[in-house]
């Protein structure tokens, strides 16, 4: 039995205003979640970047190339309800962020390490308020608890949207400071990616590149871009 999926039913969207934001609309049909809740974005940028992943389906839908739809969903059905404990989830990274966590051999790894993250844990020290301590090898470190209030402070005063984009910038490179660096333009997605995977990227200069891992690493490479337009398209417009 050949499996069911939905076909395109509708012949243009459009974006209009709605009560605090915008909605996309499938001719004349406003666009909701899967779990039927109203699709309401927080700017007319977002709403017409969705309009688009829409436009662009053709008979049969294909989720897997709607990003932004699927992330304006999770911020409706997931982050919305349940911020508080998605904030407080994505803080915990504070606590053993990858930055902190630094390789004493080879000496080439070490240095592009701190090279690439020295530079980031001074910038959370002085602009978040919020330094850090580093630790060598697989040592644990405990952080200074006032550090890591004031960097859950700083994902308390998000908005649904922006805790939405901050969760891919943090969760894939496993580093909270990254992602805060990212939406606070210290730098961005891509910069971001190659600083999280120095340790990776050494290893196969050294011993070879694996393409399935190749692959996976392309895929979180991909989510985090997505994620940054996420936070730049919720913002403006």
């Amino acid at each position: 039995m050949s499996e069911w999926k939905a076909r395109r039913f509708w012949k243009a969207s459009s974006v209009r205003p709605a009560d605090d934001g915008f909605e996309v609309a499938l001719d004349d049909r406003p666009l909701r979640t899967p779990g039927k809740l109203p699709l309401i974005l927080p700017t007319s940028g977002l709403a017409a970047a969705v309009a688009a992943e829409w436009d662009a389906q053709a008979d049969v839908i294909d989720p897997y190339t709607m990003p932004l739809t699927r992330a304006a969903n999770s911020a409706v059905e997931k982050v919305a309800p349940q911020f508080a404990g998605v904030a407080g989830m994505l803080a915990e990274y504070g606590g053993t962020d990858l930055l902190s966590y630094r390789a004493d051999q080879p000496a080439e790894l070490a240095r592009r390490q701190a090279e690439a993250w020295d530079p980031l844990i001074d910038w959370a020290a002085t602009e978040l308020r919020a330094p850090l301590r580093i630790t060598y090898g697989v040592i644990p470190v405990r952080q200074d608890e006032q550090s890591l209030a004031r960097l859950h402070q700083h994902l308390a005063e998000l908005d649904v949207f922006g805790l939405t984009a901050l969760h891919d910038l943090v969760t894939l490179p496993g580093s909270l400071i990254l992602g805060l660096a990212v939406i606070r333009g210290r730098i961005d997605a891509e910069t971001a990616f190659r600083i999280c995977r120095i340790d990776e990227d050494f290893q196969a200069e050294r011993w070879g590149q694996d393409d399935e891992a190749a692959d996976a690493a392309e895929s979180r490479r991909v989510a985090m871009l997505v994620a940054e337009r996420l936070w730049h398209l919720s913002r403006r417009g």
